[in-house]
């Protein structure tokens, strides 16, 4: 069943983000007011595995607005006109100094589609070639290729708690796209 959408109005708007008041209607049900974030661009993100040393390429970070700190792969909003492809190419490059070989697709989600209309773009690359040091240093403390084993450990003892990021790394495992070749 498809909800009813009557319109929406803007509650705020900056470069950001967008956040509206969305009137719509379940069928067969009530007529209310949702509030829907919406942003502008998509985001993608790369797990970096190299095969050889069976280690994946991570950042150690600190979030401010949780104010933790966790391993994420490299990611972020694509630029307009951008692909996902080549925006998750440019992240990794901008973020570790490192620029993944042959990406390929693992998946596309929504990671909140009950209020956030933003789309998620990962892939997975088997390497990736040293370019130089990270053009956005700010985005972390530290870059480090993490062993596969620690990578595992990490996802259930809370070293990794970034949503992007357990996800892309949980269905690297579950796929089999870690798995030393």
């Amino acid at each position: 069943m498809r909800w009813d959408v009557h319109g929406e109005r803007s509650l705020y708007e900056s470069d950001w983000m967008s956040l509206r008041l969305v009137d719509v209607e379940v069928p067969g049900g009530p007529r209310f007011d949702h509030h829907v974030l919406r942003l502008p661009n998509h985001a993608a993100g790369t797990v970096i595995h190299d095969v050889d040393t069976d280690r994946v390429l991570l950042l150690w970070r600190h979030r401010f607005i949780t104010d933790s700190w966790g391993w994420e792969i490299p990611a972020g909003n694509l630029d307009p006109g951008e692909t996902p492809r080549a925006g998750a190419e440019r992240e990794a490059l901008e973020e570790t100094g490192w620029a993944p070989r042959a990406l390929r697709p693992l998946t596309s989600y929504h990671p909140m589609a009950g209020a956030v209309d933003q789309t998620f773009h990962l892939f997975v690359a088997a390497g990736a070639d040293r370019r130089g040091e990270p053009t956005d240093p700010g985005e972390s403390e530290r870059v480090e290729w993490v062993p596969t084993a620690e990578v595992r450990t990490a996802l259930t003892d809370g070293r990794v708690t970034e949503g992007m990021s357990l996800t892309a790394l949980a269905l690297a495992l579950l796929t089999g796209s870690l798995d030393r070749r």
